[in-house]
């Protein structure tokens, strides 16, 4: 029977740039890790008992009705002592984690900086535009409980955010995305071997790269390929070039840039644009911006990829659409609620994705065998091994079809 215990943090690969975590402080991440775990289960499951049991017959006693949109079950819930505890908690974990984070990386942040300037000196892999500003509305809060972001820097030349998102990701998913953290991009790119094994694209843009984990396996897995990673926080693209060098991977450059304006990429350039978890960080505003600009520069026969949650639906029930909204309220999360009740379908339709080309996947996740060893029992889904996220996408028309 595979064990539903999530693995140690020394399990964590350690490649060059990777920040060193003490006995101490390994042991919070280990920490962290298993209370996260059981708030998502043991306790978090609960809130859909105490929503059946005590929230929703008050709510019908009060309103002669059953709530008719998922703000009114937050309304109700908000009130109820076990969401109560359980958001406290889950808040309180999300800033542990930070702190932590934080912790390792600012004492070592000398040796960081170093270390980065030295691979990035090397590789030529970094392309920075001091020009490009971090957009305003990811800077009213700090994304994730990520004291200042991912783009502040402490001092000239900063890599302590990339550092640290790196340093806590694998305590934050319980490693369920692998060593290297990178199962996102793994599995993006296990299903585009699997559906499509001729394909070879030449040019790769990935929009919202942060430190480069879901775009360094697409340069790994098409070493012909020239992958493009951009991002507006040069802090976080200062690491995560700094990693890729260390990793060895030499196909992928990291450009500060906007994904609103990619003018300095000819129509027609790319032959694969992708975000992974991005879309929920945009503006309302925002978001048609990169979807048009990424159409424009998408060659025709081209593939656009986006990993995201599922969309609100009528098919959805009204306490799931709570629940996954919990992140817009209490982790720093603006846009998620009204991104998620939109109809991206449409969406990209208006950005010149017609519906007729777009496509609704389920990619489902690369574990990595070192952390969690195949069941014995072929028929049983172990921690990690289970997920499938939610994706979308559209081929833009070609005279000639892609090869399958």
């Amino acid at each position: 029977m595979a064990s539903d215990l999530p693995p140690p943090y020394t399990a964590l690969t350690r490649h060059a740039m990777m920040p060193q975590a003490s006995h101490d402080e390994a042991a919070r991440f280990n920490f962290l890790t298993h209370f996260n775990r059981y708030l998502s289960g043991t306790v978090g499951s609960a809130n859909k008992n105490a929503y059946e049991k005590r929230v929703l017959p008050k709510f019908r006693a009060e309103h002669g009705r059953d709530p008719e949109h998922r703000y009114e079950i937050r309304d109700a819930m908000n009130k109820d002592p076990w969401h109560q505890m359980w958001s406290a908690l889950k808040r309180n974990s999300m800033e542990m984690r930070q702190h932590n984070g934080r912790q390792i990386v600012l004492r070592q942040m000398d040796e960081l900086m170093a270390k980065a300037d030295h691979h990035n000196e090397q590789s030529n892999q970094l392309e920075l535009d001091p020009s490009v500003e971090q957009p305003h509305y990811q800077t009213a809060v700090d994304i994730h409980c990520q004291p200042g972001g991912y783009h502040t820097e402490e001092l000239p030349g900063d890599v302590t955010m990339g550092a640290n998102y790196d340093v806590g990701l694998f305590a934050t998913t319980g490693g369920a995305l692998g060593g290297l953290n990178d199962g996102g991009g793994q599995a993006v790119v296990e299903w585009a071997k699997r559906e499509h094994p001729n394909w070879q694209p030449k040019r790769v843009l990935d929009i919202g790269a942060t430190v480069g984990h879901n775009a360094v396996p697409i340069a790994q897995a098409y070493p012909d390929a020239e992958v493009i990673a951009i991002d507006t926080a040069g802090a976080s693209l200062r690491y995560g070039a700094a990693r890729a060098a260390a990793m060895g991977v030499t196909n992928i450059k990291f450009i500060q840039a906007s994904g609103e304006d990619l003018s300095r990429w000819t129509d027609g350039h790319f032959d694969w644009v992708q975000t992974t978890m991005f879309l929920h960080e945009l503006s309302s505003k925002a978001m048609p911006k990169l979807l048009t600009e990424a159409n424009r520069v998408l060659a025709p026969g081209g593939l656009i990829f986006h990993i995201e949650q599922p969309q609100y639906s009528d098919e959805m029930p009204l306490f799931e659409q709570f629940m996954r909204d919990w992140d817009a309220f209490n982790n720093n999360e603006p846009f998620w609620t009204a991104m998620h009740a939109q109809d991206l379908k449409q969406v990209m339709a208006d950005a010149g994705f017609a519906r007729d080309n777009q496509f609704t996947v389920g990619v489902r996740a690369v574990v990595d065998p070192e952390i969690f060893p195949p069941s014995p029992d072929e028929a049983e889904e172990d921690f990690g091994r289970a997920a499938v996220w939610n994706a979308y996408g559209a081929w833009k028309p070609a005279e000639q079809s892609v090869a399958a």
